[in-house]
């Protein structure tokens, strides 16, 4: 089944141990409405029952070190010079009962939401945490740049919703790439432009998506400015020091237990508190008691509890991955660091959503191996939840907890089901021939190289068939199939597609060794990869002695085929409805309220880092508002307002400390504007996400 200078600014003042902005928290009635009158930020209401609940460390040293015996370190964000915001999300900020047009506007916002000047009542901290990287455990990771403001409680009348899924009644506040902490390692804590755009726009997209996931409340830049190579290649290039505010009911994750894992049988390393088993048990309490309440009532025996506790993580995940796969959602890195405790989409970093539908689509350039590649996301999750278990344990019992990752796989694909029936129309009857539907579906796209997220939107659009009416009916099916057809691959995408990325004289001799020696082959092709390459020249022949008209009617056909099976199906959902035409519109509702209209593409993103390098902020702040809406189109907003252009729409939005870099930038390129909810253009097929 489907399956990425100088630190000049404002000057702070502290006393050992406390921010003097945090003793602001405590100031009286008088004080705070001078408070109140200069910010709304400062209105917030901390109570930072994490810093209260778990152990901090001691020690306030500087720099990277290891931290024993602690889940959280205190910090001291680092200031950054002329801070502004690029953009704000009123929907993200509200659930801290603020208005971010108040936000947006204020003029202390940038530097509060930078981490430049410290918020009343909050406490910076980094929090400690473990993982396996890519298989291997990595020891102590820790949040390198990312600083724990506080915890703002719940405003009064929010969404009950909301707190049906965020029990606790607060809002976790972090600043990413505030600068230093003791778990920054060999980086310098700070993030640009370019990664914080992208964690800004996917968080909101996913929440808009109905994906579970940690949110995004604002966006700041800076003069301060960091030395990067942006693909590795030795060619460093200076760029500004941005900051992405974030916000989650806790930002806890799997890894957060693995602080006490002991020496690891392949890599020696062991979590920086190995041995403090009471700290283990410190933790689970404080998640459950905070976040599964209803798991800590309904369970007074330990182990029951912490049973129920591992199967509700357990089920949260195996919905969240199958809701990734079926928007077509491939995180990049998925460590056990980067899964959160409540099973939330976390950390965004060479994420990527799926263009030409490809199981083995891989987003990061980096995962060489197609370790964290789409079909492989289900099974990495599984794995993942394995090692939690193990981190669990004593606490979680060994045996408990195998019974419970014995629920994982059938979990997974009920959800998955569900959610790509909604995504067919199929509302009415659940059919065991439906998997094979589906399956048939995902293989019609990949053989044609099919856009994903279009081709599931197109689906609507195909008729179901009238009384009288044959579902394999000529004019119908052509008419179902030209529209798939516009959303396939020409002749030379699908040749750029498949071909091979390993080297072709090595390539060369494999596929001759293959063909002379099968026995030796056999013993060196267990890579999986070797295969996959061999598969991609082998269609790439075929597609080399292929002309384009000669392609599409194969296209044609494939498509027809399967559309003949979908309309015989749909045929079925209508079978003993009494008003089959308020069962057909009621079709057509629920799949383009599932199928978005538009994701995150590249492409997309690119355009508004582009813009915004360029001193531009307009573009991020109108792709935002597109993915707020993904399920729908919104007039005046199809198509990129800069794209093509590369400048500002309007000198307003210019970013005033950006003319210097702009001398020294060269003119990008122009390209031809595309809408948003189009397959991507020929340009976006060169963007490397590392």
């Amino acid at each position: 089944m489907a399956y990425l200078g100088p630190r000049l600014g404002p000057s702070r003042i502290f006393v050992p141990g406390v921010s003097a902005f945090r003793r602001l928290g405590t100031v009286g009635m008088a004080d705070m409405g001078l408070a109140t009158s200069r910010s709304p930020l400062e209105r917030l209401h901390f109570d930072n029952v994490a810093l209260k609940r778990l152990p901090v460390d001691s020690s306030e040293e500087a720099g990277p070190r290891q931290v024993k015996g602690a889940c959280f370190s205190r910090v001291k964000p680092q200031p950054l010079a002329k801070p502004r915001f690029v953009c704000v999300s009123h929907a993200a900020v509200a659930l801290l009962g603020l208005s971010g047009e108040e936000v947006a506007s204020d003029p202390l916002g940038p530097e509060y939401l930078s981490g430049s000047r410290v918020l009343p009542g909050s406490e910076p901290a980094a929090h400690c945490y473990c993982g396996h990287q890519f298989g291997q455990f990595a020891g102590q990771l820790g949040d390198g740049a990312a600083y724990y403001l506080g915890e703002v409680k719940v405003p009064p009348g929010q969404d009950p919703e909301l707190l049906r899924e965020n029990p606790s009644g607060r809002w976790e506040i972090q600043v990413k790439g505030a600068g230093l902490t003791p778990y920054s390692r060999q980086a310098d804590g700070r993030k640009v432009l370019r990664s914080s755009i992208r964690e800004f726009l996917c968080s909101e997209v996913m929440h808009f998506l109905g994906v579970p996931t940690t949110r995004a409340g604002s966006v700041v830049t800076s003069d301060t400015k960091v030395v990067r190579d942006v693909y590795y290649t030795g060619n460093p290039r200076l760029e500004r020091c941005s900051v992405v505010v974030r916000i989650a009911p806790t930002f806890l994750r799997f890894g957060s237990f693995e602080i006490f894992k002991r020496a690891d049988e392949h890599t020696g390393r062991q979590g920086p508190s190995c041995g403090r088993d009471e700290i283990r048990g410190q933790m689970m309490d404080y998640v459950i008691e905070m976040f599964y309440p209803d798991i800590q009532q309904n369970h007074p025996d330990r182990v029951e509890r912490n049973v129920a506790f591992f199967r509700e993580v357990m089920l949260r995940t195996a919905r969240l991955v199958a809701q990734w796969q079926c928007v077509g959602f491939c995180h990049g890195v998925l460590n056990t660091d980067n899964m959160s405790i409540l099973g939330l989409t976390l950390d965004y970093g060479p994420y990527g959503f799926m263009d030409s539908f490809d199981p083995d689509f891989i987003c990061n350039a980096s995962d060489n191996s197609g370790r964290y590649s789409y079909q492989a996301q289900p099974a990495i999750c599984r794995w993942n939840l394995v090692k939690l278990a193990e981190a669990l344990a004593p606490e979680l019992p060994p045996d408990r907890a195998e019974v419970v990752m014995d629920e994982y796989l059938d979990l997974y694909n009920g959800f998955y089901l569900e959610n790509m029936r909604k995504k067919l129309g199929l509302l009415k009857k659940d059919e065991p021939e439906d998997e094979i539907l589906i399956t048939e579906l995902l293989q019609s796209m990949h053989n044609t190289g099919a856009d994903f997220t279009n081709t599931f939107r197109s689906l609507s659009q195909i008729s179901c068939p009238t009384e009288g009416e044959s579902e394999g009916d000529e004019e119908p099916v052509k008419k179902a199939a030209d529209l798939l057809l516009e959303q396939c691959a020409s002749l030379e995408e699908l040749k750029a597609a498949n071909k091979p990325t390993m080297d072709p004289r090595e390539l060369a001799m494999l596929h001759s060794m293959a063909q002379s020696n099968p026995a030796l082959f056999q013993m060196i092709s267990e890579r999986t990869t070797i295969a996959k390459q061999l598969d991609r020249l082998r269609k790439l022949n075929d597609l080399i002695e292929t002309g384009q008209e000669e392609l599409r009617a194969k296209q044609a056909e494939e498509w027809s085929r399967w559309i003949t099976r979908y309309r015989k199906r749909l045929a079925r959902e209508l079978q003993g409805q009494s008003d089959v035409q308020a069962a057909q519109e009621e079709r057509v509702r629920v799949m383009d309220a599932t199928n978005p209209r538009v994701v995150l593409r590249n492409y997309i993103a690119q355009n508004a880092i582009e813009a915004a390098e360029s001193g531009d902020f307009s573009e991020v702040q109108r792709v935002l508002k597109v993915l707020e809406k993904p399920f729908s189109s919104q007039s005046g907003l199809e198509t990129s307002a800069r794209a093509g252009s590369g400048e500002a729409t309007k000198q307003g939005e210019r970013d005033e400390g950006e003319e210097q870099q702009q001398e020294a930038a060269p003119a990008p390129s122009v390209r031809t504007p595309v809408p948003y909810d189009s397959r991507p253009p020929a340009w976006a097929h060169d963007i490397c996400v590392t």
